[in-house]
């Protein structure tokens, strides 16, 4: 018998388990993302009034990733109902282009996948998640959507008027460290955003001016004596008027000299990053020297000035409708680099367990780890406890589900799936053969929703094979059942061992 014959018979209009990653997932997305909830939904999410800091330690298949888009989907949610007090999303949960980036930088002898990791500090991750928001903040204020921006959080035209002159050189020198366009050029995109901002910059240009008039009239003058009779008297006075052209021009080679050194010190910290020093000193030109001369750059390998330039985009977030940040780290286990590896995935997650960076205000970090980090969390000492103070982080140290709770979220996605006017549940797919006590244990083996969705969606292959479409079977027998329970145990031990796929 066909498997859509035995969901027809139960009133299912599609299977509820053919999918497995929430990202992919269309019945999450559709229909469970609202209310099939963890139990410990409320400790992770908070209150986005007050942006806190969670982390999160669960196995493959826990349904971290589907976590973070429930919290997406609910902050947008209050910031269609808070549109003056909204919440601004990022997404940190694609590093490979950063971790690509860095590993570039380095001298070959230290580009092992260890090393590079080590070498990845706070200051790092800083500037990767002011490279995703400041792009997307740019974004949103163009009107334009790359696919590797992750933010969400919609910029209105009535609110960038809003911005005032430091708000928007702050924006344009958060532009010009990390706005990343695959689309343009980084030049034409930093004078785009300038022009959409209003920033004059003609009072910067005086140098420039000074340079460009007085210098070719001394040249001229020089001429006109050299070629009008007065040769003696340019040979007696050329160095009085030599000192007049480097007069002129001294105020422009000193901001060149100053800013290609600015520019120069920016390219080399932001390690991360695609900046060339040209282009760079060429933007930092477009400032006056007292605009620029006292603010925080990142120049040197340091997190202060990472801390001011989030100082920084917080302020403009505020005059944009954002009272908050919230930043999702997911996925921190599969860049290529790290290839599943526990060792590599601490060497990464470490430098961000910092409790100055954690408990940043108005910033709340939400962290979606892998449960074998915890093995080194209880291996740390005490320098390391001081610094990340996990005692302040809502840490949930495992990301269990409980028999009833599968038994919930299965329930939940069949009546996701189910045609209108039906109402069916788990218990009608299984022969009362199989025991509630007998479900509920399985469950319990079964332990995270992707290894039950696999189970679920196999043993109901299983059962469909075993007839044939003129004398069906509209349930599941017990045999079945433990037959194919045995196979999926084994298959999730080998996976756990690391000797199978899952």
């Amino acid at each position: 018998m066909k498997l859509h014959q035995f969901f027809d018979h139960h009133g299912i209009a599609r299977n509820p388990f053919a999918e497995e990653d929430a990202q992919t997932d269309p019945v999450f997305q559709e229909h469970c993302i609202e209310n099939t909830l963890h139990p410990t939904w409320d400790k992770i999410y908070g209150d986005p009034r007050v942006p806190t800091t969670s982390i999160v330690f669960g196995e493959k298949g826990s349904g971290k990733t589907a976590v973070c888009m429930q919290i997406a989907h609910k902050l947008q949610k209050y910031n269609e109902e808070n549109p003056d007090k909204r919440i601004w999303v990022i997404h940190y949960d694609d590093f490979n282009h950063f971790l690509d980036r860095f590993r570039d930088k380095l001298p070959s002898r230290r580009q092992a996948a260890e090393k590079v990791l080590d070498e990845f500090e706070l200051s790092d991750h800083m500037d990767a998640i002011l490279t995703v928001s400041t792009t997307g903040l740019v974004d949103g204020i163009l009107g334009s959507r790359q696919s590797r921006t992750r933010t969400t959080g919609e910029i209105r035209h009535t609110d960038v008027e809003k911005m005032n002159r430091h708000q928007s050189r702050d924006l344009l020198l958060l532009s010009a460290c990390y706005d990343e366009s695959t689309q343009e050029t980084f030049q034409g995109r930093w004078h785009r955003i300038r022009q959409r901002l209003e920033f004059s910059t003609w009072r910067s240009m005086w140098d420039r001016l000074l340079a460009v008039t007085l210098a070719p009239i001394i040249l001229l003058i020089m001429l006109f004596m050299q070629f009008g009779g007065h040769g003696e008297t340019l040979a007696s006075s050329w160095f009085i008027f030599l000192l007049l052209i480097i007069a002129a021009c001294s105020p422009l080679g000193w901001k060149f000299f100053k800013c290609h050194k600015r520019a120069r010190q920016v390219v080399r910290a932001l390690k991360i990053g695609n900046r060339e020093t040209g282009p760079m000193r060429s933007v930092m030109m477009h400032f006056g020297s007292d605009e620029i001369a006292e603010q925080p750059l990142p120049e040197r390998d340091r997190t202060d000035g990472r801390y001011g330039l989030m100082d920084k985009l917080q302020n403009i977030l505020n005059t944009l409708g954002f009272d908050g940040v919230i930043v999702l780290v997911d996925r921190v286990d599969e860049p290529h680099l790290i290839t599943g590896s526990a060792e590599l995935m601490k060497s990464l997650v470490w430098p961000m367990l910092d409790n100055k960076f954690l408990k940043h205000q108005g910033f709340g970090m939400k962290l979606m780890l892998p449960i074998e980090l915890t093995r080194y969390i209880d291996r740390e000492d005490k320098d390391f406890y001081e610094r990340a103070r996990l005692d302040k982080q809502n840490v949930i140290k495992s990301f269990d589900w409980s028999a009833e709770s599968l038994h919930d979220v299965t329930n939940s996605r069949i009546i996701a799936c189910a045609e209108k006017g039906s109402d069916p549940k788990l218990r009608d797919l299984l022969n009362p053969d199989v025991t509630d006590q007998r479900l509920m244990e399985a469950l319990r083996l079964l332990r995270v929703p992707r290894h039950l969705f696999k189970f679920m969606h196999r043993v109901c292959v299983d059962h469909c094979n075993s007839f044939t479409d003129q004398d069906p079977s509209w349930q599941v027998s017990a045999g079945c059942f433990e037959s194919t329970l045995a196979v999926v145990l084994r298959d999730q031990d080998a996976y756990d061992r690391g000797l199978g796929a899952g």
